[in-house]
């Protein structure tokens, strides 16, 4: 009949949109134009077995989750009226981006949240997955993936209600397109949560000269000084591909007791949390998130100095 043929055309219609949508993003999100740089994947790769020794050379990593996880857990709380006992993020779609090892994926699933972790390295999705293995609670609520952001940019649209990129955007080759991948994927509303080192005089004597060359708490040549990021420079990136800063607080590592401290100096670690702005150009919630916007750090994130 007219109307069914009518409707077939439209179905047809609809079919070569869509092709040309995902042709456009495969295009955008190329992999020959990719946020993951080659040579920090090699620095990686001959540690990506050691990610789960606490005295290794990611046992900064390990103590740091003492203050990352709660900020992301309060931060969350504070912007939501639901609440799970024992399970506080219950339902929260989080993808950890660098996952690593899975050092900061686990504690986020223990809380409740499914988690998606994805780092390019397939060895050290191969170390995760096997450490998730021994708690069949994670093995339900985490998945890994060797993966860059950009490859799973058309799979993954407006998919979650948060993005951890922690010890990441210093390694990445692109830094804007890193950014704008993150907006792709991220629910209208959605936190994205970052850690990462401040570009100064100090953050190269702390975080280069001291930690790789005289205590060697971080191995020699982890980090380029020139790829550390001013927060200011960060926020700018972030505010305009759609993103609203919320919070920005400063890190600091202590060597000798082995541990993290939040201080409101930024100029060697921080933290940062945006949100994403909804259709309107104001932030929203995102999934299981509520209205409670422009929150203020709760006291067991360990905001206070």
């Amino acid at each position: 009949s007219p109307i069914s043929a009518g409707l077939k055309d439209q179905s047809w219609f609809h079919d070569i949109q869509l092709s040309l949508f995902r042709l456009t993003v495969k295009r955008l999100y190329s992999t020959s134009h990719s946020s993951v740089d080659s040579k920090e994947m090699k620095k990686f790769q001959l540690l990506a077995h050691k990610w789960w020794d606490e005295e290794g050379e990611y046992s900064a990593l390990h103590s740091m989750n003492d203050i990352r996880v709660p900020f992301i857990r309060d931060t969350l709380l504070n912007m939501s009226s639901n609440y799970h006992l024992g399970n506080p993020l219950s339902g929260v779609k989080i993808l950890d981006v660098g996952c690593g090892g899975g050092l900061l994926s686990e504690p986020l699933g223990r809380l409740g949240a499914l988690v998606t972790g994805i780092d390019p390295l397939e060895d050290n999705i191969r170390t995760a997955d096997q450490h998730k293995s021994f708690d069949p609670v994670l093995a339900k609520r985490i998945q890994y993936k060797s993966s860059s952001l950009e490859e799973i940019v058309e799979e993954c649209m407006e998919t979650f209600d948060v993005i951890v990129a922690s010890e990441v955007v210093e390694h990445v080759a692109d830094l804007e397109m890193f950014i704008k991948c993150c907006s792709q994927v991220l629910k209208p509303g959605g936190s994205l949560f970052i850690t990462t080192i401040n570009k100064t005089q100090l953050s190269y004597i702390l975080g280069i000269v001291v930690a790789e060359k005289i205590i060697g708490i971080v191995p020699e040549g982890t980090h380029e000084w020139e790829k550390f990021v001013p927060p200011e420079e960060l926020e700018r990136l972030l505010e305009s591909n759609g993103f609203s800063v919320k919070t920005v607080n400063g890190m600091l590592y202590n060597p000798l007791s082995g541990s993290w401290s939040w201080m409101e100096n930024t100029s060697v670690n921080y933290a940062m949390h945006a949100v994403k702005c909804g259709a309107q150009g104001q932030s929203s919630p995102a999934g299981t998130l509520s209205e409670m916007e422009g929150e203020q750090p709760s006291a067991t994130a360990g905001m206070a100095m």
